[in-house]
């Protein structure tokens, strides 16, 4: 996989015989596909209704806590216009290919890969601007041209709604499952009763539903504040049937710590998040038969 291939499956082939020619090359892509996925235990693909939320910050986060169980986890960036978890995860530079052209994962630690479109842009604020195919094609090709190698999750995070991406996700990895991500004021939660009907006409079984930004105790004096209401997620769990995974609270210095590359997870500083982040771990190993 090469910046070149990526930007060939955006322009698509208008050559006499491309037909042909384009039919062998999706047979082998999904059989390329179909190879990957067999060493891949649990897809989890991250949702939203609407930007804002926190979502890429919860699969960044959760992945990490994965990988501190010493789960072999890959983290996929599917938001191709808008790509954040390169920066999240502290990763920078372009992706090593292998001399069979596979790109390499960059790696966070020794049990977390990191795949992000930002990571075959040679520049940081060039724009991508594909419309349904093209994305479809470099979703599949982070699936068949990147050695993931032995995974006990890949964490795939989509960009907010239900278009292209998280559609093209739920086509070309059948068991995958949703993790839905809201905050608990009331136009979050409209949309992501979206995310919910989304899942359910394609077939995509969801795992639950985390409600971030909730409350949190006043660095000055200890005092609960809720920036929003609270139990809006649990309630629309209930409401629409399905798992509620926990309420994270909200914290500055999470956004911080993101802004600097720095997953806060695990960190000394976090105690309160990290233990709200290792309860919805938990919750998703727990929904899993075989985790």
């Amino acid at each position: 996989m090469t910046r070149n291939n990526v930007n060939d499956s955006a322009a698509g082939n208008t050559a006499c015989g491309a037909s042909g020619s384009s039919r062998m090359t999706s047979r082998l892509q999904d059989t390329m596909i179909e190879n990957s996925l067999r060493k891949i235990r649990h897809t989890l693909i991250f949702m939203s209704g609407k930007g804002g939320v926190g979502k890429s910050s919860m699969s960044a986060n959760i992945a990490v806590a994965l990988a501190q169980r010493k789960l072999r986890v890959g983290l996929m960036d599917v938001d191709l216009h808008g790509p954040s978890l390169a920066g999240m995860m502290g990763v920078e530079g372009l992706l090593e290919i292998t001399g069979d052209r596979f790109a390499i994962p960059k790696p966070f630690n020794q049990n977390l890969g990191v795949v992000s479109m930002q990571s075959l842009m040679p520049e940081p604020d060039q724009a991508v601007i594909w419309q349904g195919p093209a994305k479809t094609g470099v979703i599949r090709q982070f699936i068949a041209d990147v050695q993931w190698g032995e995974l006990d999750f890949l964490i795939v995070d989509a960009p907010p709604g239900t278009g292209d991406e998280p559609l093209s996700v739920a086509q070309t990895v059948p068991d995958a499952k949703a993790v839905i991500v809201t905050t608990p004021q009331d136009v979050a939660l409209s949309d992501v009763r979206k995310s919910i009907g989304f899942c359910r006409v394609v077939h995509l079984e969801i795992l639950g539903l985390v409600e971030n930004m909730g409350p949190f105790p006043c660095p000055c004096c200890g005092k609960r504040i809720e920036i929003f209401k609270h139990g809006g997620g649990e309630i629309t769990a209930l409401q629409m049937g399905i798992p509620f995974l926990g309420t994270v609270p909200f914290d500055p210095q999470v956004v911080e710590a993101s802004d600097s590359g720095i997953p806060a997870f695990g960190g000394a500083a976090f105690a309160s998040f990290s233990e709200a982040i290792t309860r919805c771990v938990d919750r998703i190993l727990g929904g899993l038969s075989d985790a």
